[in-house]
């Protein structure tokens, strides 16, 4: 991971100030996105009720008086299928070894299965790097259930604490910001004050149209859904205005079919909410150019992976 040079502008960096990163590994869709921008207050990263939403190590920067926490969420750990799930699962992996804690997540409301075992005995493997295991979406069971799921995530390994958490209900959210902090050295401040990620804006309105054809559609498109930023600029003699053309890919012409809707209708309500989404993030007016088109089987082809922005 390459680590940015401390910032001089920043907080005061005293014998206490500790910084450095922490990720959140986890099953698919445990909550990790939905934690990561309830601890840094605002959204870096998309969120959805689909498995495998996140494709990339994104990190959102937590600024506090006495610490800097930069979180990098990263996709879910599972049994690769693709070429692509293949690489996101290295990505993950080698981002265990970056980071100086990290967060092990597991939802409240499902029992413990056969991934948070097999994460659980990964995470038993690595020497040096103190976890934390966080129960997360405590707000959909009662407090008998949440107190059963953290003795059952107890006993899975070894764990510098244990912290139940509602990143929806903003519940304890401030308690995993104090522990993962605690746990980080001493050092300055990585990122300049104010600065909430590091992920370019181009690659953040890519994801938040995806993030936008994700929502209803059938169970087998989402992964198969990839967003390219083609081009995003001011328009000629405006300030106020900036145009952006994008394209959506997807493996077969039946997904493409999908994805437009009857008469294009499912198409133009997807640039809308991605439209409302953008304009908050960049904080004007947006024009998006929204195509769709067939990269067959990218997920499973090294070139398209390339293309898409997913190396080897």
């Amino acid at each position: 991971m390459t680590t940015p040079h401390p910032d001089t502008q920043g907080p005061p960096s005293g014998p206490e100030f500790r910084s450095g990163f922490a990720c959140f590994v986890g099953r698919p869709n445990v909550g990790k996105s939905t934690l990561m921008n309830a601890m840094v207050g605002a959204k870096v990263a998309i969120t959805s009720d689909r498995p495998q939403t996140t494709r990339r190590a994104i990190r959102g920067i937590v600024h506090r008086p006495d610490s800097q926490l930069i979180i990098v969420d990263t996709p879910g750990l599972h049994r690769p299928r693709t070429l692509l799930g293949e690489r996101l699962d290295s990505l993950v992996r080698s981002t265990l070894t970056e980071v100086d804690v990290i967060g092990f997540c597991v939802p409240a409301s499902e029992p413990i299965g056969r991934g948070d075992r097999y994460i659980a005995q990964h995470l038993g493997q690595l020497r040096g790097t103190p976890v934390v295991a966080i129960v997360t979406k405590t707000d959909l069971v009662g407090k008998q259930q949440v107190a059963e799921q953290l003795l059952a995530v107890s006993a899975l390994g070894e764990w510098a604490d244990i912290v139940p958490v509602s990143a929806v209900g903003d519940d304890q959210v401030d308690v995993v910001t104090d522990v993962l902090a605690g746990l980080m050295p001493p050092g300055p401040p990585l990122y300049p004050d104010g600065e909430l990620t590091d992920e370019p804006e181009q690659q953040m309105v890519a994801e938040l149209v995806r993030e936008a054809a994700l929502d209803g559609v059938r169970e087998e498109l989402p992964h198969s859904i990839a967003v390219v930023v083609d081009e995003m600029a001011p328009r000629e003699g405006r300030d106020d205005l900036i145009d952006i053309y994008a394209i959506m890919y997807v493996e077969r012409p039946s997904q493409k079919a999908i994805v437009i809707g009857t008469k294009g209708g499912r198409l133009k309500e997807v640039g809308s909410r991605a439209r409302k989404q953008i304009e908050g993030l960049l904080g004007t007016r947006v024009y998006l150019d929204l195509r769709v088109k067939v990269a067959k089987d990218w997920q499973r082809d090294p070139k398209q992976l390339r293309k898409l922005g997913f190396p080897d």
